[in-house]
């Protein structure tokens, strides 16, 4: 398999308008084809009908929120070629191998010092995205060499969470899967909130990957090809359509036996988004994918940043957030978002744990552009609060206005919730004695 050409690299304009030739049961594949708001009439059926399955099988529940989101179930469709069984077998054996394992404990328990050893032998978010605003990751494979794997393996024999998994999956692979979450759970939300991309509207469930080869010798491949490929495995079983570009650069010469091993560790679908770029073709590809403020200075671009650096991240990120505790940039370890002022903003919450002891504490708020699934019961939750709050302290009156208004809502409408109470809150209808200082919404 080769690279784009160089020419062909150097014209073809901005990413997001370079597409994938494959074209899978009449599906065409090229971003953002199969991701919501660019859903063909099949495919919103195919997306319908799978969430009545799922229902029915009981791994899936409607409601505000329900209980996955839209962007993750299609995941698995794109992934199992919109055919429901197929996806459905994926998707139920993801939700047992989750349970099986406690990734949402492991998660937001597992020490930070586990963490970043884990951090440091797999791909690492560089804090830049491509040109279509998903999350850029490089990974230097010359650094996961048999001796830093083994004290890394042996490491994972004592307990680093909270989790107790079943067993099946070995705690080595498990302390990768952390890495997977922090991907799913704050990479993919935070630029999924950010607008200065073309498909602003589209949600972020991918990742784009520079993977440098250089300086790895036939032997060191040999020796992690089992390791590699049982993480390989693993992640494209349970974490299905979250790699897009993946970029090799610095192949040796014997790379095409090396390949022969790795093509068969993916789906044909992710084999067709991989790139071998030979010397003269990293700047220019990458250049036609990413903007060069945002490829790392070794491959010919503008950013400071080498493996094992924390993300260098992008200055619009930094500006876009509102930084709080002492915080101004994300710090090590789990990271997860969720609403907040009923779903107008999201809040960034620090995981894990330190000697033992929980860290869960707030680094800073973004605005929410794209909202999430839990927006709408944030929303009600927060309108729940605003109502006990007046019921405390608003005149009776108006109390009685307050109540006989939210009768006539549904319960799980928090926006209007939230309206009604702030106009009978207003100043000129209530008397200031009695009114809160404030409205939070």
């Amino acid at each position: 398999m080769t690279g784009l050409s160089a020419d062909n690299a150097a014209t073809a304009g901005p990413a997001q308008k370079v597409r994938t030739s494959v074209s899978v049961g009449g599906h065409d594949i090229g971003y953002p084809n199969g991701h919501l708001g660019h859903l063909s009439h099949e495919e919103e059926e195919a997306l319908r009908s799978f969430k009545v399955f799922l229902e029915e099988k009981g791994d899936y529940q409607s409601g505000t929120p329900p209980s996955h989101d839209d962007q993750t179930l299609l995941r698995f469709l794109r992934a199992r070629r919109w055919v429901i069984p197929d996806a459905y077998k994926q998707f139920h054996d993801t939700e047992e191998w989750r349970k099986a394992n406690n990734l949402d404990v492991l998660y937001d328990t597992i020490d930070l010092e586990a963490y970043d050893q884990s951090r440091r032998l797999y791909p690492q978010w560089t804090g830049r995205r491509d040109r279509r605003g998903i999350p850029l990751y490089l990974f230097e494979i010359r650094h996961l060499d048999s001796k830093t794997v083994a004290a890394y393996e042996k490491s994972a024999e004592t307990a680093f969470s909270k989790a107790h998994p079943d067993g099946s999956t070995p705690d080595k692979l498990l302390r990768l899967f952390a890495l997977y979450e922090n991907l799913t759970r704050f990479a993919q939300p935070l630029c999924t909130q950010l607008t200065d991309r073309e498909h602003a509207h589209v949600p972020i469930t991918l990742s784009t990957n520079i993977v440098d080869v250089t300086g790895v010798s036939l032997r060191q491949f040999w020796n992690l090809k089992s390791h590699m490929q049982a993480a390989s495995t693993l992640a494209t079983a349970h974490y299905p359509e979250t790699l897009d570009r993946i970029f090799i650069i610095g192949a040796p010469y014997f790379f095409s036996t090396v390949w022969g091993w790795i093509k068969r560790w993916f789906d044909p679908i992710t084999v067709s988004k991989i790139f071998i770029l030979s010397a003269h073709e990293v700047k220019p590809t990458l250049e036609s994918f990413i903007d060069p403020m945002n490829i790392p200075k070794q491959y010919g671009g503008e950013l400071e940043f080498k493996f094992f650096d924390l993300p260098n991240q992008d200055p619009y990120i930094k500006k876009t957030a509102t930084w709080e505790n002492g915080h101004t940039d994300f710090p090590l370890g789990p990271l997860y978002w969720r609403p907040i002022d009923g779903g107008k903003r999201l809040e960034c919450i620090a995981a894990g744990s330190v000697n033992k002891t929980p860290r869960h504490e707030r680094v800073c708020t973004i605005p929410v552009s794209f909202p999430l699934p839990e927006t709408a019961a944030a929303a009600a939750a927060a309108a729940k609060d605003q109502e006990a709050e007046l019921a405390s302290t608003a005149p009776t009156e108006e109390a009685a206005v307050v109540t006989e208004a939210l009768k006539t809502l549904d319960v799980t409408d928090g926006e209007k919730k939230v309206e009604i109470i702030e106009k009978v809150a207003e100043p000129a209808e209530i008397e200031p004695k009695a009114a809160p200082a404030t409205v939070s919404t």
